[in-house]
């Protein structure tokens, strides 16, 4: 994983509330266990059409759509089945953030462990975007994780919540498992403590048995 770094993007706006998994990318694309491709399938009952052609009226085919690395959505993104596929498609098309109201529980934990992030922001903050994105489709907001700070067009800002362990993984560029990597020398030097602690009151028994 890279580092999650600040940037500054312009908004792919998705006004419909309640977007659940299966919208984001379809059950009959979840049978590969590769990210590869997954770009192409994300949304792909509302952006192609019967014969797989695209619609050319859907955001994500239009030149705005894929300037964006932002998605704003409606509220309650994420919704339904868990699948760890959304954010890869999310990821693989381009996105490194979506901005929303409130996420599904499932949803934001498999964004963050492929360093996505969920950003929730309050009511009036949410239409505040929309508003600007409809005045100006190259209205931009800045992203900074560190701060947990969401600058927006007209240069307010507000804050957004994120699990503390999470943000540092994602900060640092890890998943978990990295993270456990990065702690090998202390790992090892509590083992070898732990061993010579035991070793010690094993031979005090010992001796005490005699």
């Amino acid at each position: 994983m890279e580092k999650f770094t600040k940037f500054t993007s312009r908004l792919a706006p998705l006004p419909i509330d309640n977007i659940d998994t299966d919208q984001i990318i379809p059950a009959r694309f979840l049978k590969t266990i590769s990210k590869a491709g997954l770009g192409d399938q994300l949304f792909y009952d509302w952006r192609y059409d019967a014969a797989g052609n695209p619609k050319p009226d859907f955001l994500l085919n239009r030149p705005e759509g894929r300037a964006a690395h932002v998605l704003l959505a409606g509220d309650n993104f994420g919704c339904g089945s868990s699948r760890e596929h959304a954010p890869w498609a999310l990821t693989q098309y381009g996105f490194r953030a979506v901005i929303s109201t409130s996420f599904a529980d499932i949803f934001r934990g498999n964004s963050l462990k492929n360093s996505f992030l969920p950003i929730a922001v309050p009511a009036d903050a949410h239409k505040a975007l929309f508003a600007a994105v409809a005045a100006n489709p190259e209205a931009v907001v800045t992203v900074d994780l560190a701060q947990q700070r969401l600058t927006l067009p007209d240069g307010s800002a507000v804050t957004f919540p994120i699990d503390a362990f999470a943000k540092q993984c994602m900060l640092e560029g890890v998943d978990e498992l990295g993270y456990i990597l990065q702690q090998k020398p202390a790992i090892a030097a509590y083992e070898a403590k732990r061993v010579l602690t035991v070793d010690t009151r094993a031979g005090g028994l010992n001796q005490g048995q005699f």
